[in-house]
């Protein structure tokens, strides 16, 4: 396997990768060409499918594809001149190579989240807790392997209870330092704030928006999973279920961040901060660990704002 990763300019490659994306663009003389997205474990990198001879067989985005390509640099980053392709055959590739995994155990960090909802002492709340992490065995297994991004943060495997675990660290922080705070229903917003991503985002190695993500997105979608099994829950407090599905519906922070409401609670205040915090660092840890300079300086970052530089 040649992970993408080791590429160096200037090398012949033949391997098999994940095509991301594909897209059919023209040269400004009219020229048809492919742009594709390719990807493994380790990173993903841009390729150009420059002449559509027959040595390019048919793909589609989502394929498995062996190729024989040159490495060259674009703007100072590496880029594909890929000269045939076909799709793998079965045997030839691992998908396990091909999906980018938390560095974190699955298994240690699902026994993390169950200590935190062992730690919720009101006890509709920490029922609710134990209907999404206990006893719903489907949503279980989508949660622990799923993502919490198509890109930007924690767009890998486990990435989800990754992020959530967190996120409802950090919220837990908070409420100590801040006495003020309903810590149970802080914790248990932070723990289920990006639920409806499990049916926003589909399955690896696809990992990209479904129908309903597109239509509706995981903040509303989490809001109605989450109201949905509190009104299940017999005598759950109604301005408590409030206040819980508030803190989802408010944890992007902004309404031009996507978030229907601004926050009203503290506890919400508290949670979209946490969100943006841990959401932030990682992007920049990913940043830090994917790129190929060799200076300080890693040019102008849009997410950011700014142009970065390592420490």
């Amino acid at each position: 396997m040649k992970y993408i990763k080791t590429l160096h300019e200037g090398e012949n490659i033949s391997a098999v990768y994940l095509c991301k994306n594909k897209t059919v663009a023209t040269t400004k003389n009219g020229k048809t060409y492919y742009s594709v997205t390719l990807q493994d474990k380790t990173a993903t990198i841009d390729g150009k499918i420059w002449e559509l001879s027959n040595a390019i067989a048919h793909f589609e985005k989502s394929d498995f594809i062996y190729i024989d390509a040159f490495v060259t640099s674009y703007n100072d980053n590496l880029q594909l001149n890929i000269k045939r392709v076909r799709v793998a055959d079965e045997g030839e590739y691992d998908p396990a190579d091909y999906m980018k995994v938390s560095e974190r155990n699955n298994s240690e960090m699902y026994a993390e989240l169950l200590k935190m909802v062992d730690t919720v002492k009101e006890e509709h709340l920490r029922a609710l807790l134990q209907e999404f992490f206990v006893n719903d065995k489907e949503f279980i297994h989508k949660f622990k392997s799923h993502s919490a991004a198509k890109a930007i943060h924690h767009s890998f495997v486990g990435g989800l209870m990754q992020h959530s675990l967190s996120v409802a660290g950090i919220c837990d922080y908070l409420a100590g330092s801040f006495p003020i705070i309903n810590r149970d229903l802080l914790v248990t917003a932070a723990l289920l704030h990006d639920v409806g991503k499990v049916d926003e985002i589909s399955d690896f190695p696809t990992n990209d928006y479904t129908d309903d993500g597109q239509l509706m997105g995981h903040i509303v979608m989490g809001a109605f999973m989450v109201k949905e099994r509190a009104d299940a829950i017999e005598g759950f407090p109604p301005v408590l279920k409030s206040e819980l599905v508030h803190c989802i519906l408010a944890h992007h922070g902004e309404l031009e961040y996507g978030s229907p409401k601004k926050p009203s609670i503290i506890e919400a205040v508290a949670l979209s901060m946490a969100d943006n915090t841990d959401a932030k660092l990682e992007s920049f840890t990913e940043i830090l660990e994917g790129t190929k300079e060799k200076g300080d300086w890693l040019g102008f970052n849009k997410l950011f704002d700014s142009n970065l530089r390592k420490s």
